[in-house]
Formats: C-alpha cells, sequence, structure tokens
C-alpha cells in the first residue's frame, strides 16, 4: 500500500511537481469530490508495480471508472496524487502523460482502414509516414491482426475490433495500459475467448495493465491482484484466491456472490477459536487466534457456497451445519447451484453437476448441509 498523502490539489488545478522514492504507479489519498456533494473517491491508496495485472472490481457507482479516469487523465481530482515512477502526473493532459485508455465502445474510426485506425495517434505526434506504417504493423503483428491491415472496421468482428482498439493504443507504447470494461460490448463466448487473448497479451508485454470490471467472474480469471470497491472507498486488495476464500468485510463478501453470511453473536471464545450462533440457532466456529471479544459481541461470519456440503445422511445437527429448505434447484451444467432457506436467511451451495440427477425436483423439502471449521471465515462488520 502507498504511504499517507505527500501532495493535494484544489478543484482542477495541477499538483506542485513530486517525487517519489519507489517505481511503479502510487495513488495517494486520491479523492474526488463532484458538485453537489457527492463523493466518488474517498482516500484511495494503492501501488501497481510494472508488469502487474491488477482489476479494479465493484458494483456501479463504486468509484473504480472515477479512479481509472483519474489516472489516465480524463477526471482531474480534488485530493491525493497520482505518481508514475515517482513522478506526479496531476494536472497533465491525457495525451501527455505515459497512459493510453481502452475503452468499453471501441471509437473506431469507420472510414479509415485498420492501419490508418491503428497509425492515427502517431499521426497526431507528427511521426513520420513510414515510421509510423511500420510502428502501426508491428502493433497490428502483436495482436494477431497484420492481414486485415487494410480492412474498414465495419467489416470485422466484435473481438477483431478490440484488438484493433488495443493495437491502437499498443502502437503509442504507453507505461501503462488502463482498461475500461473491455469486454462489457461483446457476447459471452467472445468474452471467455479474449479473456484469455488479453491475459497472454499482457504477459508477453510485460506492461501494466489496470482493468476496471463489476464482473466477478472476469475479475478472477484475469488478475494478478484484485482491488475491490464499494461505496467510493477500497475493501480489500489481494490475489483473486484470497479474495475468493477469505473475504475480508461483509460487504466482499456478499459482493463475491458465492458466500454465505451468518451474523449473530459470539457464545463460546476459547483459545482463539470463536462459535458464533444466528438467531435461528445455526451455530458456526472460527478459528480467530487474537480475537478477544467476550461472549454476547456481535460477530459476523461466511462460508464459501463451494465449501457446503449436503449432509442426507441423517446425522443430527449441531455445530457448522444448517437445516434448509430447498427454493431452487439451478443447473449449469459443470455445476448445481442449490438456493436455499434457514430461518428467512437465503443461503446457497455449489456442488457438481452430476448431483442434479439426485436434487431436481427437490424444491420445497428440507434437507441439512454441512461445512468444516476450517472453510469459515471471520469477516470485519
Amino acid at each position: 500500500m502507498a504511504p499517507d498523502a505527500v501532495g493535494s490539489t484544489e478543484g482542477a488545478a495541477p499538483a506542485a511537481p513530486s517525487e517519489h522514492s519507489g517505481s511503479g504507479l502510487d495513488l495517494i489519498s486520491l479523492t474526488k469530490d463532484f458538485p453537489g456533494g457527492t463523493i466518488a473517491v474517498d482516500d484511495v491508496n494503492l501501488h501497481v508495480d510494472h508488469g502487474e495485472y491488477v482489476v479494479l472490481l465493484g458494483p456501479s457507482g463504486c468509484g473504480k471508472t472515477t479512479t481509472l479516469r483519474m489516472i489516465g487523465g480524463h477526471e482531474f481530482p480534488t485530493g491525493g496524487d497520482i505518481l508514475l515512477d515517482g513522478h506526479s502526473l496531476v494536472g497533465l493532459p491525457p495525451h501527455k502523460r505515459p497512459t493510453t485508455t481502452v475503452f468499453q465502445h471501441f471509437a473506431l474510426f469507420p472510414h479509415r482502414s485498420v492501419l490508418d485506425n491503428v497509425a492515427f495517434g502517431l499521426k497526431m505526434e507528427k511521426v513520420q509516414k513510414e515510421e509510423r506504417r511500420k510502428r502501426a504493423m508491428e502493433a497490428l503483428d502483436m495482436v494477431g491482426l497484420t492481414e486485415l491491415s487494410q480492412r474498414k472496421p465495419r467489416a470485422l468482428s466484435g473481438g477483431q475490433q478490440q484488438r484493433v482498439a488495443l493495437a491502437r493504443v499498443l502502437v503509442t507504447k504507453p507505461k501503462a495500459l488502463l482498461l475500461d470494461e473491455p469486454l462489457g460490448d461483446l457476447d459471452r463466448l467472445l468474452q471467455l475467448r479474449m479473456r484469455v487473448e488479453l491475459r497472454n497479451l499482457q504477459r508477453q508485454l510485460g506492461l501494466m495493465f489496470i482493468h476496471v470490471t463489476h464482473n466477478q467472474e472476469e475479475a478472477l480469471s484475469m488478475a494478478d491482484r484484485i482491488v475491490v470497491m464499494n461505496e467510493a472507498r477500497i475493501q480489500q486488495i489481494a490475489d483473486p484466491l484470497t479474495i475468493a476464500t477469505k473475504p475480508a468485510t461483509e460487504l466482499v463478501a456478499r459482493f463475491m456472490g458465492d458466500n454465505n453470511i451468518i451474523k449473530g453473536k459470539v457464545v463460546e471464545n476459547t483459545g482463539g477459536r470463536l462459535v458464533v450462533e444466528d438467531e435461528h440457532g445455526v451455530r458456526a466456529s472460527v478459528q480467530a487466534p487474537g480475537d478477544t471479544r467476550a461472549p454476547g459481541s456481535q460477530a459476523l461470519v461466511s462460508v464459501r457456497a463451494a465449501a457446503a456440503r449436503i449432509d442426507d445422511d441423517g446425522s443430527p445437527g449441531g455445530l457448522n451445519t444448517a437445516a434448509c429448505e430447498v427454493v431452487f434447484v439451478e443447473f449449469l451444467g459443470d455445476l448445481v447451484k442449490l438456493h436455499l432457506t434457514s430461518g428467512g436467511e437465503r443461503l446457497l451451495v455449489k456442488v457438481p453437476g452430476d448431483h442434479y440427477p439426485s436434487l431436481r425436483g427437490r424444491e420445497g423439502e428440507t434437507i441439512r448441509i454441512r461445512w468444516e471449521e476450517e472453510d469459515v471465515q471471520l469477516l470485519a462488520s
């Protein structure tokens, strides 16, 4: 994480020149207030290394796109600093920053060829014709489109247009590539293919990629690290496995979608092991070394849907179990999602797809689910 704020701005005025000893990108106490009192980004601190793929993830309105736009120069912060290799970017217009943004809508020139679209930025920089053609062809080669250099955008598929948009920004040789919902306009199958292509391209180039999305699956499949945002602030920064299995807060656990939240009181705290019981009598134990909360204190824990299992062998209830009514059996091919309710609380269990024949038609039945203590995560409230 970056240190505390070292500089600030007022309105859109440029910050004083800043120096920073480290390489990479640093967001330092970054803040953006809009007229009317709306705080879009609130005291965001983040460090991104060169060659790292970082995804800003969160629901609409959480501040992720505004953060990206401030890095790219399309919005100016009202507080804090943005440093790239120790130099402040605040106050610089987009074309003077060593960053380039790929927007969700590709905005290709329909009347220009693929080659001319890619070379356009170099033309604006007054690069000589032969040099810009050479560099544009090299960029098209990076994305595998050299044979389509003379086509117009309307003759390309959505995935090919996406690659042209990438080539157009890569040709300027940025230090950081900023991607604003880059897969949002593509159909599902094309999204899956472009995830692989985009991640492989980033590895080949070794560039810093900062990618904004609201799609949890997309973030988990592509990122080195995920920055989960909500209500203008960072909730958690971690690798995808940690985000998926060890959410830090209730907001992260709920947003990732496959976590069951048990909210209740501590009924036991012995040797760093808490037992939490909700108002319906469901009890979960969790290892929490160093946690000193006393019995009667409020606590929140989460259990991953994939960690819970159906316990139909007639074993009695107790710790780390819950009796549930089946609300809906959702078959998704390689897995089944069981939507359940226990005392009015919604729960979710994910099991392999081959369980579907035995689960089909069981809506309205009562089943028992069970999980292991190591699959329970204590959440910050």
